[in-house]
């Protein structure tokens, strides 16, 4: 079986790891909130390694992902959600991956993030396929309003499905009219 890792996979991602397990993946998820970890297991507990880790610590981060790898199999695709506060997050999860063997990660960032700028300061090896998801908002009747967890979740997979190098999950224009 596919070994797929998803960081921060018990909030707004919980679906797109739902999913990633019904579709030949045993998924690692990694999280900081037991309660969520909880809920996200009972959905699919046969197919799911929960991972309790604040992944700023990049020291138990690294050993984590050493310890499922040897568990699971090697990770053969990523899904990342990553705040500010983890700069060093990314560097260590790719780090810790198997060298030389293909795997896609795809990368979720804000709707103000910049896509060259994160693009061109993440160092990917080469065996790494790159995917962009910069989540945006709705305007509906004029009105505009964040995702929902269900409407990222949905793009993430939409965007692993078709395999794009960037994605856009919702709108990010026109800017003045996000919420």
């Amino acid at each position: 079986m596919k070994h797929a890792l998803v960081i921060g996979g018990t909030g707004m991602l919980s679906q797109a790891s739902v999913w990633l397990s019904e579709n030949g993946f045993h998924v690692s998820v990694i999280g900081r909130n037991p309660e969520k970890m909880q809920q996200l297991l009972e959905q699919n507990p046969t197919q799911l390694t929960p991972v309790l880790v604040d992944y700023t610590n990049t020291e138990e981060l690294a050993e984590q992902i050493r310890s499922i790898q040897q568990q699971n199999g090697p990770i053969e695709l990523v899904v990342a959600w990553v705040h500010s506060t983890g700069p060093h997050v990314i560097p260590c999860m790719l780090e810790m991956l198997p060298a030389n063997q293909p795997m896609a990660f795809f990368h979720v960032s804000g709707s103000s993030s910049n896509l060259k700028d994160i693009k061109a300061k993440t160092a990917v090896p080469n065996h790494v396929f790159y995917h962009q998801i910069q989540l945006g908002f709705k305007i509906e009747n004029g009105i505009s309003r964040w995702l929902t967890h269900d409407e990222i979740s949905q793009g993430v997979i939409d965007s692993v499905l078709s395999g794009k190098p960037e994605s856009v999950i919702g709108t990010t224009e026109p800017w003045d009219k996000r919420p």
